[in-house]
């Protein structure tokens, strides 16, 4: 097992409530975490039928077997299992008593919010970060981090990324959409998603991804819900200020996994990235869903947004933090040219309030330096620089 950044946070939070409760995507390694962390914790996995059938049953008799708590994974397979869960820790606030998990956010967070509010912390697990990888003595360049992704299975088990994405979107399809609503055509419902894909770091146009597909635009946003609801995809919503500019207000597209991208892209070999016309794009996605989990590990919030005006002025990431604030452009390139900074300098002057922002550009090159103040980053020092910021007054 790779050992994950946020176990301390889970370990901490499960001294200090009732319920604690995971969410993220299927295979992003929620079960090992949560085994691994509380050892001596029943283990109960809702996927069963047969545990499930037993549960509904008897939910009090079922419950009363584990009166020292347990680990419930999946547990969003039984909608009333939260309202039982209150009952208990009401009863018996003892800490770290239940861990919950869940891989569909949207329906999980709904029934924590109605039923276990202010009884349970939550934390958001994603798929294995550049700093897991290198503190497990794993270095791999950009390239192969777009095309490989993040599941811990293909880095801990040498798993073909080919394969295993395959696995894992078809299982997506068959399992969890059957789950969450009835798709009538699965084939137009992949073409969907395929070509979510090729819109990664773009802004999202539905009327248009709909009429692409072959689908209403009411169709089309139903099925984009359930892509964010399953841990698929993301928007990253646009800046927003009282100021006179006119600033766009569609959001962006990524993937939680960039692998997974790559593969709905048809990428199937390594040397494929670096010449694919959507390297930048990709690039892009990778180091936007670094900076979530860079957040998501350390048990915060990620107060994230991207600017850009009609004017044509973009900046990839604008991040809040309750000391400097951080402006990040990010490009594919692997050595810096003046062009790369230009939008991180005509931000400055554009938005002159700002003028204590930590300014920023991630780029696949090897040299981290700073130019006229603003701190260039390798991808692969990332999370190092971000830690950094963090730590500046």
């Amino acid at each position: 097992m790779i050992p994950r950044l946020i176990a301390s946070h889970l370990i901490d939070l499960a001294g200090k409530y009732p319920v604690v409760t995971v969410t993220g995507p299927r295979q992003s390694g929620k079960t090992t975490l949560l085994r691994r962390s509380f050892p001596g914790k029943p283990y109960v996995n809702f996927e069963a039928p047969d545990t499930r059938a037993r549960f509904l049953d008897d939910p009090r008799g079922f419950l009363s077997h584990y009166p020292d708590g347990a680990v419930f994974d999946e547990f969003q397979r039984i909608p009333d299992l939260p309202s039982w869960l209150q009952v208990l820790v009401d009863e018996n606030p003892q800490p770290g008593r239940f861990l919950l998990t869940g891989s569909q956010q949207l329906e999980v967070m709904s029934r924590v919010s109605q039923s276990l509010a202010g009884r349970t912390a939550l934390l958001k697990l994603l798929p294995l970060a550049i700093e897991e990888l290198a503190n497990a003595g794993i270095h791999l360049p950009p390239d192969r981090l777009i095309f490989a992704g993040g599941y811990p299975r293909i880095h801990a088990l040498q798993v073909e990324p080919g394969q295993m994405l395959a696995d894992y979107f078809e299982t997506f399809v068959q399992r969890d959409l059957r789950q969450l609503a009835e798709i009538r055509d699965l084939g137009l419902f992949e073409r969907f998603v395929r070509l979510c894909a090729g819109r990664v770091g773009q802004l999202l146009n539905l009327n248009n991804l709909a009429s692409d597909t072959g689908v209403s635009q009411p169709t089309a946003r139903a099925w984009l819900t359930l892509l964010e609801a399953s841990y698929v995809v993301f928007l990253l919503q646009p800046y927003h200020a009282n100021m006179r500019k006119r600033l766009t207000r569609s959001p962006k597209l990524y993937f939680h996994d960039v692998g997974l991208a790559s593969f709905l892209l048809g990428i199937d070999r390594e040397s494929q990235v670096a010449l694919h016309p959507l390297r930048g794009p990709l690039f892009e996605n990778l180091a936007v869903t670094e900076m979530l989990k860079w957040h998501f590990n350390r048990g915060r919030r990620a107060q994230m947004s991207f600017y850009r005006d009609l004017t044509g002025l973009e900046v990839d990431l604008l991040v809040e933090r309750p000391t400097r604030p951080m402006a990040i452009e990010v490009k594919s390139g692997a050595t810096v040219s003046g062009d790369m900074l230009t939008a991180l300098r005509r931000h400055a002057a554009a938005v002159p309030t700002a003028t204590d922002t930590i300014r920023m550009l991630v780029y696949s090159g090897e040299l981290a330096a700073t130019q006229a103040g603003i701190w260039l980053v390798p991808l692969v020092d990332f999370p190092t620089a971000l830690t950094h910021a963090d730590n500046s007054p």
